[in-house]
């Protein structure tokens, strides 16, 4: 059965989803999708809106056959760790063709070429600036896109263009991750309609809006529901209305964790603060300098106080989010990172995905995991307690849905 593999986080599903999953099938000519999707938290460092299960269940209602959990140890990492967690899942499974994803430019030529230059090695000008860049603490495509910038030429101009799209760049990453792997799934690419990443606004008369856009909607109070209600497929709509009503969304954000995360925070001195992931050049110090001079107690205003221009929102979020969830040790560091996941995570399954998981206990490079409580490996526990955290925030905070890695099955019904 030919198989397209998704890198996702559908926070929530809607309707521009739905368009890169069915020109994903249609371009790839495949009969079944797997989808890698990021648990209680985003690669940008953000609190997901809702529980994994029932972003897994919006996506297997809207016609993908397997959703698969990418760690949170691989969630919460810049792109290039990020894509390689995704990249080296889809791999393991050993029954996905092609690997799809959403570009500005909806291009894969461009960036094979640059995946290709980036690995050859380019001038020794280039390769200074590229230096230089790297030292700065910049990501290893932006540092590329501003070297590229520097040295001028047509190529390179193209390649800083190319790179100053957020989508393209963590596309670049998915390429550079198929070929550390060397892995036979070929990269494939559908041009982002309409919205953009970061658009925030519900745009007039169309029917896909960015999930900033929608997540900002639902912000709004009870009316933002039905803002949002033309970008949304009907099936995401209605599990979006049963889990506001049933107490467990957080269109708030972050704010809903400030509590705990201030605290966690406050109670621990900078030397501790520096082992979080992430925390570098004393960004610690500045984070406790911070804490007593804010005017009020939240998550936004901590942001704005630390924030600099090398010192991103996004950056920070992840480190937030890292300290809040007590992540450090040698478990966060490049060399534990570049083995890839160790298991492969079940959330849920379409009919073609029970076909899938049959034929993955014949393909799959890792184990399969279906209940958390039978695989008792380190990277699972940070995958529980995260979600633990997450549910622990929602308005109506239960027990049972914040350890549902032990006591539900995977997604069948939806």
């Amino acid at each position: 059965m030919k198989t397209v593999g998704l890198v996702v986080e559908y926070n929530p599903f809607h309707n521009g989803h739905l368009f890169h999953l069915r020109r994903s099938l249609d371009i790839s000519g495949a009969e079944a999708s797997v989808a890698v999707m990021s648990g209680p938290f985003m690669q940008r460092g953000e609190p997901a809106l809702l529980s994994k299960r029932a972003r897994a269940e919006m996506a297997l209602a809207a016609g993908v056959d397997l959703v698969l959990e990418l760690p949170v140890l691989y969630a919460l990492q810049p792109a290039e760790w990020f894509a390689f967690g995704a990249v080296s899942l889809l791999d393991a499974s050993g029954v996905v063709d092609s690997v799809c994803f959403g570009s500005e430019s909806g291009e894969i030529a461009p960036l094979l070429d640059l995946a290709s230059r980036m690995q050859a090695g380019e001038s020794p000008a280039l390769r200074e600036a590229l230096r230089q860049a790297l030292a700065e603490g910049l990501s290893f495509p932006a540092a590329y896109a501003r070297a590229a910038q520097e040295q001028g030429g047509g190529d390179s101009a193209a390649a800083a263009a190319l790179l100053g799209n957020p989508n393209d760049t963590l596309g670049l990453h998915y390429v550079l991750a198929l070929r550390r792997l060397a892995s036979g799934m070929a990269p494939l690419a559908v041009r982002r309609e309409q919205a953009g990443y970061h658009d925030a606004g519900l745009p007039g008369g169309g029917a896909i809006a960015s999930a900033t856009a929608v997540r900002a909607a639902l912000a709004r109070g009870a009316g933002g529901l039905s803002e949002a209600a033309p970008y949304l497929p009907p099936s995401s709509l209605r599990i979006l209305r049963r889990e506001a009503e049933a107490g467990r969304m957080l269109p708030e954000g972050w704010e809903a964790l400030a509590q705990p995360l201030l605290t966690s925070l406050i109670t621990r001195p900078p030397e501790e603060l520096a082992l979080v992931p992430g925390m570098a050049e004393g960004l610690e110090h500045r984070i406790a300098a911070a804490l007593p001079r804010l005017p009020v107690p939240g998550v936004e205003v901590l942001l704005a106080a630390i924030k600099t221009k090398r010192y991103t929102r996004t950056r920070l979020q992840r480190l937030l989010a890292h300290a809040l969830l007590n992540h450090r040790g040698p478990m966060f560091g490049r060399d534990s990172l570049a083995r890839g996941p160790q298991y492969i995570r079940v959330l849920g399954f379409s009919p073609t995905g029970r076909q899938l998981l049959k034929s993955m206990k014949k393909t799959a490079k890792l184990p399969v995991v279906v209940r958390a409580a039978d695989f008792p490996h380190p990277q699972l526990q940070l995958d529980i307690r995260a979600s633990a955290v997450q549910a622990s925030a929602f308005p109506s905070p239960d027990v049972r849905e914040m350890y549902a890695d032990y006591y539900a099955p995977p997604i069948t019904e939806y």
